[in-house]
């Protein structure tokens, strides 16, 4: 597939990250398509072209959230994953909550691990983020295995957090500070 150029604004050996463009549509949702049956009952990224330019445009234009694509270096630079910050809190509060998918050619790669860890240091660095929050459901062992891998630590549960899949569903509460970080 077709990548745009677009500069990454980290690099590992193995990804980059960079933040989401209109242009991405088609592979976005292409790979949203493919990935289906990993996804389900966790997440929905949008799978078609109105879907994605609604997403992006959210990522791209609200100041509150920023949209990070994950892409491979043995790709081309393809579209591995997406993790996003959401809900960011200036102020005293300094804080943000991390949602993310891989896509099915790329999982259980390591390659999410690698991204994610360049999204934290983007947040904690040029963001001047302090916090960083990821709400799990506990049967979701792949998440909770790359939150722990990150370095966040299991905080609390918030029993019917988000209404996900037609019900109100239990999330743990994983979060990283900037000093947690310094010390990991």
């Amino acid at each position: 597939m077709p990548h745009p150029a677009t500069r990454c604004l980290a690099e590992g050996p193995r990804v980059g990250i960079r933040h989401f463009t209109y242009e991405d549509a088609a592979e976005f949702t292409a790979r949203a398509r493919e990935s289906k049956e990993l996804h389900h009952p966790w997440l929905w990224p949008p799978d078609d072209a109105a879907a994605y330019a609604a997403y992006a445009g959210r990522l791209i234009e609200d100041p509150s959230k920023a949209g990070f694509l994950v892409c491979a270096k043995d790709d081309g630079g393809g579209i591995a994953g997406f993790i996003n910050i959401n809900n960011i809190v200036e102020g005293a509060f300094l804080s943000g909550a991390l949602g993310y998918g891989a896509f099915a050619h790329a999982a259980g790669r390591g390659l999410m691990r690698e991204g994610l860890d360049l999204v934290i240091g983007h947040a904690f660095g040029p963001m001047r983020l302090h916090r960083l929050e990821i709400n799990v459901q506990p049967a979701n062992t792949a998440s909770i295995a790359l939150a722990r891998a990150c370095g966040f630590r299991l905080e609390g549960f918030s029993p019917n957090m988000l209404f996900i899949d037609g019900a109100w569903r239990d999330h743990e509460r994983w979060a990283l500070t900037v000093e947690m970080r310094a010390c990991g």
